[in-house]
């Protein structure tokens, strides 16, 4: 079982547009895939027409009053499931603050995964808190949105220097720009400049309106615009995870 984090310190990024075109791709290849939906506005659950069975259900995952497992719902895709969020999520740092060994918490839930799936996608919340030490801690790799202006490449530059001070293995770091807008020259500068660093990915998802009609359609890409550009971008990015962090 391979685990990815789609997450950014910014959000407005394109982290779950990314987590459910990817999720689905992974699933259509045939892996059996899990999306859990950990930000409170519930994206993922959204675009995968689900919606939590339990009150407080992100609640009680954290907390180990509900097994993983049982929170699991399947979607309209073959071999694609979700674990949908709920707001209970907001409580997440509450929560882990109060446990001893916080950090290990969600290695230890994932690990109740690894018998039934192949991989799991983790949509997280912006920002840097203790459930994202415990995400970086616990997934094998951190997939990071990055739209190519000066403040999102500062958000990467703060997470890089966050993994380094607090010792932890940004090796785990995999970025690609996304929301990229060909009309604009510092687009283009800021991808040349950064496509040296060994944590971006050579593929990238442009700005385009299908992207956004996803939410139109609740669904991926793949669904109702498989042959537009956007989704072969999603699907180019996909053979590169696939090659650099599943194979």
């Amino acid at each position: 079982m391979v685990t990815l984090a789609l997450y950014n310190l910014k959000g407005g990024v394109g982290k779950t547009a990314a987590t459910i075109n990817l999720a689905y791709l992974a699933a259509k290849e045939g892996y059996k895939t899990l999306v859990w939906d950990m930000d409170p506005q519930g994206s993922s659950s959204f675009y995968l027409g689900a919606e939590a069975g339990v009150k407080n259900e992100s609640k009680k995952l954290l907390n180990s009053e509900m097994d993983l497992l049982a929170a699991v719902q399947k979607t309209a895709y073959e071999n694609l499931d979700i674990i949908p969020a709920d707001l209970s999520a907001r409580h997440a740092d509450v929560l882990l603050s109060e446990m001893k060994q916080s950090k290990r918490k969600i290695s230890s839930l994932l690990t109740s995964l690894q018998k039934d799936y192949d991989v799991v996608i983790l949509d997280c919340p912006p920002g840097i808190s203790l459930l994202h030490d415990a995400i970086f801690y616990g997934v094998d790799w951190i997939l990071m949105p990055n739209i190519p202006t000066t403040l999102s490449i500062r958000s990467f530059e703060t997470v890089l220097d966050y993994f380094k001070e607090n010792e932890l293995d940004a090796a785990k770091l995999k970025c690609f720009f996304s929301m990229v807008d060909h009309r604009k020259n510092l687009h283009h500068e800021t991808m040349t400049s950064f496509y040296k660093d060994k944590y971006f990915f050579k593929n990238y998802i442009p700005y385009l309106s299908d992207v956004e009609k996803m939410g139109i359609n609740e669904a991926p890409l793949e669904t109702f615009a498989a042959s537009s550009y956007a989704a072969q971008c999603y699907r180019d990015l996909w053979k590169e995870i696939k090659k650099n962090c599943i194979e």
